[in-house]
């Protein structure tokens, strides 16, 4: 089986792992950073959202094999504190009723506030609107996201 050198939230950690192993298994089984969660396995709710160099990506598609020299930041990584402006912003909207998908939807966020620091609602909608969340928490999402921009601004 293949060794892989990763730089995952800052750190440098080497995994083996079949070349096929997607990404949430490794952060998960062998790093135990369960942040990230299991949520369809085709890349299509979000839950499983991490940041490759930045950009959001769904890590139940992302191969081991496929990183090479990108940082990749979990939901563990985006603060050690859990202060960024997006967790904080989560708890004043009180966003959060399962939680399960909420590491996905702040990850999805960071990274379009990165690249668009003051949205309309429109863009915001369109940004987060591939993250599903099952209780349907959507308005309050917004809502915190919107809080967040002002907050980074």
């Amino acid at each position: 089986m293949p060794t892989y050198n990763l730089k995952i939230n800052g750190d440098l950690v080497t995994v083996t792992a079949d070349a096929d192993t997607p990404m949430l298994w490794i952060l998960r089984d062998e790093l135990n950073l369960v942040g990230t969660k299991f949520g369809c396995g085709i890349a299509q709710c979000g839950a499983c959202t991490v940041h490759v160099d930045g950009t959001a990506m769904r890590s139940c598609q992302l191969q081991v094999s496929m990183i090479d020299n990108e940082e990749i930041t979990t939901i563990e990584g985006l603060s050690k504190k859990g202060d960024h402006p997006l967790q904080e912003a989560w708890k004043e909207v009180d966003v959060p009723q399962c939680g399960y998908c909420q590491a996905g939807q702040i990850m999805t966020a960071a990274a379009f506030l990165k690249d668009n620091p003051n949205p309309t609602t429109k863009e915001i909608r369109e940004a987060m609107h591939g993250n599903i969340c099952r209780c349907a928490s959507y308005n309050r999402i917004e809502k915190a996201v919107a809080k967040a921009a002002t907050k980074m601004s």
